[in-house]
């Protein structure tokens, strides 16, 4: 199998490495995050521009009909520079579900607009005392006419503060889970957002009797299969963005080695620390390795859940190892909001406990492990 990315895949990662430096520096990312809602609307529009919104949605949809290797392009020089536009949490996640179930008029009338930035998604599935692998739902959906009105909470809703509509998962009233969608300001839709450890944005969003819309139509089955589906590829997203945050991690911990000095030389003369540096490259490259194994297996076509709890067991001990060692090797500025190294951290910390922590991903692996057959020699 050919790891190498293509020319045109270098190409797409070194423009969105160029866009986001120019939009981002340390000071001027901590001034974003303090606006509402959190991000520049001034970059969505320049992701819009470049074709990253719809990188993942069908030419007829007004996407790019690329595929998860360009996904995990662009998300892992997001991670790299820390940029805190919601592009998994408003478009990959929630669009992919609207690709995968709605009908043709769905498609056509929402994906164009969230690829060209002016539409918002937020995916509501995650419900108050719910955790990961569980895909229960205490939402219901009762039929109106030819709508239906959902009743239920749904905590958190990651980005949902600002969605403009959101794609909802609810019990139908003949079994099975459905996905609707809902317009944000609808009546019977309150939101109560806030901020997240990571400095993201999230909101509490309860529908009382609110107004919903059944994707894929009056014929639309259960959903589980399609959202087990959205979340193995986020789960392969999150994985890249991390892997991007790890590497200039290391970055930041490598330069800082070269440059500070403790009894008349640079950290870099110590060995320990050299050596401790150099586990912390074996790590990234773990992650990065696995991080690949879940893409490929995306491009190939499979969603195959165990493969996704591999690769995320790696690399969220992977993340842990580089987070831990990056604050330890810059002493005490390394957990302060000033320098960088404290945002990569709590990211990477996010980032482990969304759709399962490494702990829940090996529970789920060792469960099957009594399924496999022997390998004779």
């Amino acid at each position: 199998m050919d790891f190498e990315l293509t020319e045109e895949q270098v190409l797409l990662g070194a423009t969105v490495r160029d866009l986001l430096a120019r939009a981002y520096d340390q000071e001027s990312r901590l001034k974003t995050l303090e606006t509402e809602p959190g991000w520049s609307r001034e970059v969505w529009s320049q992701l819009a521009e470049l074709g990253v919104l719809g990188l993942s949605f069908d030419e007829e949809d007004g996407g790019a009909g690329a595929g998860p290797v360009e996904t995990m392009v662009v998300l892992e020089e997001l991670g790299r520079r820390q940029a805190p536009e919601p592009l998994l949490d408003a478009v990959l996640l929630p669009g992919g579900l609207v690709r995968a179930v709605g009908t043709a008029e769905q498609r056509q009338r929402i994906l164009p607009e969230v690829a060209g930035g002016s539409r918002l998604l937020a995916f509501a599935h995650d419900e108050p005392g719910s955790r990961w692998p569980d895909n229960e739902v205490a939402v219901t959906a009762v039929a109106d006419g030819s709508g239906f009105r959902l009743t239920g909470v749904k905590n958190p809703v990651a980005h949902g503060d600002c969605a403009d509509e959101l794609v909802v998962s609810a019990g139908l009233p003949g079994g099975g889970i459905g996905l609707f969608l809902v317009a944000a300001t609808a009546e019977g839709v309150r939101r109560t957002p806030y901020r997240t450890y990571d400095e993201r944005r999230g909101a509490q969003v309860e529908f009382d009797s609110a107004p919903a819309e059944l994707l894929g139509g009056p014929e639309a089955g259960d959903a589980s299969a399609a959202i087990a589906a959205a979340i193995v590829a986020a789960q392969a997203s999150l994985n890249a963005e991390a892997v991007g945050a790890m590497a200039e991690a290391l970055r930041l911990t490598s330069e800082y080695l070269k440059t500070r000095k403790q009894f008349g030389v640079t950290l870099s003369k110590f060995q320990a620390l050299t050596h401790r540096a150099a586990d912390m490259y074996v790590s990234l490259e773990l992650a990065r390795s696995m991080s690949y194994y879940a893409t490929a297996a995306l491009a190939d076509g499979t969603a195959d859940p165990m493969i996704a709890s591999r690769a995320k067991l790696q690399v969220d001990r992977s993340a842990r190892h580089i987070g831990q060692e990056a604050v330890q090797m810059h002493g005490g500025i390394g957990i302060t909001t000033e320098y960088p190294v404290s945002h990569y951290v709590a990211r990477l910390t996010a980032i482990g406990r969304t759709f399962g922590s490494d702990l829940e991903h090996l529970r789920l692996l060792t469960d099957r492990v009594a399924g496999y057959g022997l390998a004779e020699l």
